[in-house]
């Protein structure tokens, strides 16, 4: 073995602490669906009684069975967490019992539905914030999610499915999983699944099938889900060799998203951490102010508390340069050699061809004045 391979290398105390706390945390096994209906509830509960005959003090903190009667089976000889009651707007809901878990102290606890939001008034607002809560206890929890869910994928499902997901988990947590499993079922076998009434009330039986239950959707839907999964594996691989031939990719790689106050931002800045994340580079995440009056006006818009939303799930570094006299081609050529970047992310470019021959096309201004820096565009949308 080599002297430079990781195994030689001695820790700083700071990744020796790490490891302390990282040991001492519960673990996370995430089970990813492409869809409703495709059994991740019913496999995580018989893993959790394959567990409980093993030796293992399990529990389940919150199952949402929908219903199904065979999910329904697996729940007779596990233990159920009482949930927490609450009331909002005069109406009783309950959510999971995070005090109470904790309070319990089990080996392991079964928590369903992790994108979940929950009821205002709540500790927290998202369910997966409750998980990080309980696995700072160190229990472990088996968990729940369909691929639609993921931040990053959100744009793309809305182009597949013509359906805007609002409740949605980072992917900087999803990472956290000590284990990730695709429960996989074909578009055919999960169409019959819902003709025989096991996954919806029958109500709303064909409607799903001719809205979001197609055929084309669930195969987009699942070849997306395949990819994800697929890319974890890899690096989880990556991560447990410590051996590259190359050396890490695109260790030099700087990403810069450059944004507006248009609709399409939120999809720029979740497509570049995409390739961020692929090419394990830095991303930040640019606008242009056009000056700092109108700037401060704009800090407390909806728009900027996403974008900096954003910016923290993905661990990017937020930007704004004032415009001022300047082109906004400039600007961006200013900041991008001022952080080394080597990718630049922009929208569709909103001018017509005109004002391009009359005030010079943004993306050539770049590429006449840079040198070693790609430029990607990313399309809007617009037919």
């Amino acid at each position: 073995m080599e002297k430079n391979h990781p195994y030689f290398r001695r820790k700083t105390p700071e990744e020796i602490l790490h490891d302390i706390t990282e040991s001492a945390r519960g673990k996370l096994k995430l089970y990813v669906g492409a869809a409703p209906g495709v059994g991740k509830s019913y496999k995580m509960l018989q893993d959790a009684a394959d567990l409980k005959k093993e030796g293992k003090d399990v529990v389940i903190g919150l199952i949402e069975t929908h219903g199904r009667a065979e999910t329904e089976a697996q729940l007779k000889d596990l233990e159920q967490v009482p949930l927490m009651v609450m009331e909002y707007k005069g109406k009783k809901f309950y959510e999971l019992n995070v005090e109470g878990i904790i309070k319990r102290q089990p080996d392991l606890v079964i928590i369903d539905e992790l994108a979940h939001t929950n009821i205002s008034g709540s500790v927290h607002t998202k369910r997966y914030e409750d998980v990080m809560l309980i696995l700072d206890a160190g229990i472990d929890v088996l968990s729940a999610v369909n691929i639609q869910h993921l931040e990053s994928v959100n744009d793309i499902v809305q182009q597949i499915t013509g359906v805007k997901v609002r409740e949605r988990v980072p992917d900087t947590f999803v990472q956290k999983a000590h284990e990730i499993q695709l429960i996989d079922v074909t578009p055919e076998a999960l169409r019959k699944r819902l003709k025989e009434g096991k996954i919806y009330a029958p109500v709303k039986i064909q409607q799903s099938l001719t809205h979001f239950f197609t055929t084309a959707n669930l195969s987009a839907l699942r070849e997306l889900a395949l990819r994800e999964v697929a890319n974890d594996v890899d690096e989880r691989i990556e991560q447990i060799s410590g051996d590259l031939k190359n050396g890490p990719i695109g260790v030099n790689e700087k990403i810069l998203v450059c944004i507006h106050y248009g609709p399409t931002s939120e999809k720029l800045i979740r497509r570049g951490w995409r390739m961020a994340h692929r090419l394990k580079a830095e991303l930040y995440i640019f606008n242009i102010v056009a000056n700092k009056v109108s700037h401060a006006h704009q800090v407390n818009e909806p728009k900027m508390k996403e974008w900096k939303g954003l910016a923290e799930q993905f661990n990017a570094t937020l930007l704004f340069e004032e415009q001022g006299k300047r082109k906004p081609a400039s600007v961006i050529i200013e900041v991008a050699q001022k952080y080394n970047v080597t990718q630049i992310l922009l929208g569709q470019s909103a001018r017509t061809r005109w004002e391009e021959i009359w005030k010079g096309s943004i993306v050539n201004m770049i590429m006449r004045e840079t040198t070693n820096i790609d430029i990607h565009i990313v399309a809007d949308g617009r037919s």
